[in-house]
């Protein structure tokens, strides 16, 4: 009989300098205080995270790069969700 498969987790990581989360990788674990556990030793080494993130691989749903038009091409016509007609003040930072 075969062993059941441990849970493959995606590991997203807040650089100290950065202000979002980005994804660095995938480590395997029982459970997400182990994924997390793991995900510190491995991607943070040197000490460049501030904060991390572990979400379970299988409660990502992801867009099809295919579907791009129909997903993304109808905000186009639709300027008043740009900010192109205001103006940000210089001292406005991470807009």
């Amino acid at each position: 009989m075969a062993e059941p498969a441990t849970p493959l987790w995606e590991v997203f990581i807040r650089a100290r300098t950065g202000l979002a989360h980005r994804h660095v990788g995938s480590v395997h674990a029982a459970d997400a205080t182990l994924a997390l556990q793991a995900a510190r030793d491995v991607y943070t080494r040197r000490g460049e995270g501030l904060s991390i993130w572990v979400v379970p691989s299988d409660a990502i749903t992801a867009s099809d790069p295919t579907d791009k038009d129909m997903l993304f091409e109808p905000t186009a016509s639709k300027i008043y969700r740009h900010p192109t007609f205001y103006e940000v003040p210089d001292e406005v930072d991470n807009m």
